[in-house]
């Protein structure tokens, strides 16, 4: 029904999106799509924990990263909300379930670092309900960011060429399609590109924490609920027209995989986490990934990671070791079989095609 919905709705959108899309200007043979992990600013609930300076300069290590992406995407994990009530984690046990609510005022943070579209469809979205939610999605619109989940697609012009983001969850709602039903999810993405020349999956799926790191074949669990097949679906996505699918979901960075031309990063990792988070070992180090497409075909043309390592609480860093580049180098040898990428000492990426 989902994708029925989307193909009677696209003309409308697309018709609509120079309206609701703002635009880089210009022509250009290519694409730059700059993505990062999982954001969470600080929050007022359970308790008050917010960074210094009410989160003045919390990205100002990284904001230089930003400047290059016609289309620069996050994961927003919690409402932008300053009042609620959550009954979420009413029944839950100490340390099972996790609830955040961060100020509205924050919005302004993520347009000043340079974000153009976020990611809503994940588990938190509704830590408040709808008016959470919704609170949410037009804090993003008031600053000018685009919300990115379910029935909330962004359409946008870069370069003369459309582009649709879609986002897809674990915990589907109105605001993240499902990752379970792949038949639906192809029908989605087929009918977004019928009438968009590109076609970015987000998604927010996978087991989480330190024993993560690995992809896994087949449907993942955790804690008991199913967490998506994560290579079905990034399969199946772009077997229906998917040009850039990106994920979230374990809280540690994971392989990376280029398909059919097309790239996949299974997960980025935490990339803003302040306060809450255990950033131990392999949860405080992140990626922020810089992919170039081919602006005709979508095809993955090459790119960086920029290692980052979570300080101060969970402030993102440039981190010149780059511990986390250098893991999902090992990752991506140990998990894909046949990964089509190379991943250099420095972080630069580049397709690899014929070398298996």
């Amino acid at each position: 029904m989902a994708g029925l919905l989307v193909l009677s709705a696209t003309l409308f959108l697309c018709a609509s999106a120079v309206l609701h899309g703002s635009s880089a200007g210009g022509t250009g043979g290519y694409l730059t799509v700059v993505a990062t992990g999982d954001i969470m600013m600080g929050t007022t609930h359970p308790v008050n924990v917010l960074p210094p300076d009410d989160g003045e300069g919390m990205f100002k290590s990284v904001i230089t990263e930003f400047r290059d992406g016609d289309v620069v995407l996050g994961n927003l994990e919690g409402p932008l909300l300053d009042h609620g009530r959550s009954g979420k984690c009413k029944d839950a046990a100490v340390g099972r379930c996790f609830e955040f609510m961060t100020p509205t005022r924050y919005s302004r943070h993520l347009k000043t670092a340079g974000f153009t579209a976020m990611n809503i469809a994940n588990n938190h979205a509704f830590d408040f309900g709808s008016a959470g939610a919704e609170s949410t999605i037009s804090r993003l619109l008031d600053v000018g960011i685009d919300a990115v989940g379910g029935e909330m697609v962004a359409y946008i012009d870069r370069k003369g060429r459309s582009v649709a983001l879609v986002g897809f969850s674990f915990k589907p709602s109105r605001y993240a399609y499902s990752i379970h039903d792949i038949s639906e999810a192809m029908e989605i993405v087929a009918g977004l590109k019928e009438f968009n020349n590109l076609v970015i999956v987000s998604f927010h799926g996978g087991a989480e924490g330190k024993d993560a790191l690995h992809l896994r074949r087949g449907t993942e669990r955790f804690l008991g609920e199913n967490r998506g097949n994560l290579t079905g679906f990034a399969h199946g996505v772009i077997d229906a027209g998917a040009d850039l699918v990106i994920g979230h979901g374990p809280h540690v960075v994971r392989a990376l995989e280029v398909y059919k031309g097309k790239l996949i990063a299974y997960s980025l990792g935490n990339f803003l986490t302040y306060g809450v988070f255990n950033l131990k070992g392999p949860s405080g180090v992140s990626i922020i990934l810089k992919a170039k497409l081919n602006a005709r075909t979508g095809d993955f043309v090459g790119g960086r990671l920029v290692p980052v390592r979570l300080a101060n609480g969970g402030i993102p860093e440039i981190d010149l070791s780059g511990e986390a580049a250098q893991l999902v180098k090992a990752l991506t040898k140990q998990d894909i079989e046949f990964p089509q990428i190379d991943i250099e000492e420095d972080g630069s990426l580049r397709p690899v095609v014929g070398k298996f």
